[in-house]
């Protein structure tokens, strides 16, 4: 594999790995798929539909956000929202972020 294939892929991999703490983050307000994704892209945080819709959808399942289903519009939405457990869920994950950020900077100090 090139070189620049596989720091492609290995950014990648740290880029998932923060997802999920950006996306409850951005939850913080009540957001419908598509307008989530145009928040994320304005702050250069890229994620495929395809991937942010079955992470919302498990989101939801795991109780960390509200929904409701808007049908006032030709075209229903379904809006979501951190809930307090979301909430709390989200601060565990910085606090665990701003740790592994102080761990690998002490780690590959030179």
């Amino acid at each position: 594999m090139e070189t620049q294939s596989l720091l492609d892929n290995m950014i990648n991999e740290l880029k998932r790995g923060t997802q999920i703490m950006i996306v409850l983050h951005a939850l913080k307000e009540m957001q419908y798929g598509y307008s989530l994704l145009q928040v994320l892209n304005d702050k250069k945080v890229h994620i495929e539909a395809g991937t942010l819709y079955p992470l919302l959808r498990r989101l939801d399942q795991q109780g960390l956000l509200d929904s409701i289903w808007d049908t006032t519009e030709s075209r229903p939405r379904k809006y979501y929202k951190l809930n307090q457990e979301g909430l709390n869920i989200l601060e565990a994950l910085k606090k665990a972020w701003y740790e592994m950020i102080k761990d690998v900077e002490t780690s590959i100090k030179e």
